[in-house]
């Protein structure tokens, strides 16, 4: 098949595009969040290219998928005419989230998918047929090796996402194990925070070189308050790494108990980092449970056959690469 897709999340696409079809990522003048066109620091294979925008309308597409609401509306623009299409949800809910409905909620017509049971349960999905496809992410391999009793920390614009991410916690852990934290527009965070440099260091990584440096800390932690499921936590597990996260959303479901500690108690937390950063022995026995959990819950392989099915459904015949 062609399926036309935008580049809206680098983690996710990075998987999506992994199932062996044409993938065509639009691509506006500016390279803007409309038409980013193909990723530059994650590693996608040939078979997704990058098409302008306004030569859409001339390419053959089997299947249009949709990740923001505007999206539905832009592909019929830009194709010029309608095409089988299915949404994916990846956010939780925002604002009065007992009654937040989906923007889809009043449509049958698009099939929508929810990367978590979580989104699932807590979106008012309403008449839309939905679906349930958890996320595959690429085995980055067993790298640990947690030389630094440190701990490792991912967070893209922790700044913005103050208390969604747990930014706000971040100097009451450090206040146990130093930290060691990655990801977009970090950098300048330690004096926003009051952290000293022994207390705390932040760096923007690309994606490449993240893995290998997060992979020398002795254990992940994971602050975040509200969000779907960060695919840094499932990283870590795969690269070996114990887990010490805030038990919401969907890590209750992703970290099960020999993989780590979950809890919504801060001091609960902080004992366990100070637990894992002070025991190497335990911390590498822990991560080797962490990443067989999350190769055996996120594996590739059957992230990409969910999809086929779904395709089958859609555009019958259409999934046949797996």
């Amino acid at each position: 098949m062609r399926i036309m897709v935008w580049h809206v999340h680098g983690s996710w696409t990075t998987s999506f595009v992994q199932g062996g079809h044409d993938y065509l990522v639009p691509l506006t003048p500016d390279r803007g969040p409309d038409g980013q066109g193909r990723a530059r620091t994650y590693p996608w294979p040939d078979n997704v290219y990058e098409v302008p925008y306004d030569r859409l309308a001339s390419e053959h597409v089997d299947l249009v998928v949709y990740q923001r609401p505007h999206e539905i509306e832009l592909a019929r623009e830009w194709l010029g005419r309608n095409v089988p299409g299915v949404y994916v949800e990846h956010n939780t809910p925002a604002g009065d989230v007992p009654k937040t409905r989906h923007a889809l909620a009043d449509r049958a017509d698009i099939p929508l998918v929810h990367v978590t049971n979580f989104n699932d349960l807590f979106w008012d999905s309403g008449r839309a047929p939905t679906h349930v496809i958890e996320h595959g992410v690429i085995d980055p391999g067993h790298l640990y090796t947690g030389e630094f009793a440190r701990a490792g920390v991912v967070v893209n614009e922790p700044a913005r996402r103050w208390r969604v991410a747990g930014t706000d916690l971040l100097p009451t852990f450090a206040a146990t194990a130093p930290l060691d934290v990655f990801g977009m527009k970090v950098t300048g965070l330690p004096a926003a925070l009051g952290l000293s440099d022994d207390m705390g260091t932040f760096e923007d990584l690309p994606q490449r070189d993240m893995h290998a440096e997060l992979s020398r800390r002795r254990v992940y932690l994971h602050p975040y308050r509200w969000t779907s499921l960060g695919l840094s936590l499932i990283e870590a597990m795969m690269l070996g790494m114990p887990v010490v996260a805030l038990a919401t959303t969907e890590a209750v479901e992703a970290v099960p108990s020999e993989a780590g500690v979950i809890s919504t108690k801060v001091p609960t937390l902080v004992r366990a980092l100070e637990t894992f950063t002070a025991d190497p022995e335990l911390a590498a026995q822990t991560g080797k449970a962490a990443r067989s959990a999350a190769l055996a819950r996120y594996d590739m392989r059957r992230f990409l056959t969910d999809w086929e099915l779904l395709f089958d459904e859609i555009v019958p015949g259409g999934g046949s690469r797996i």
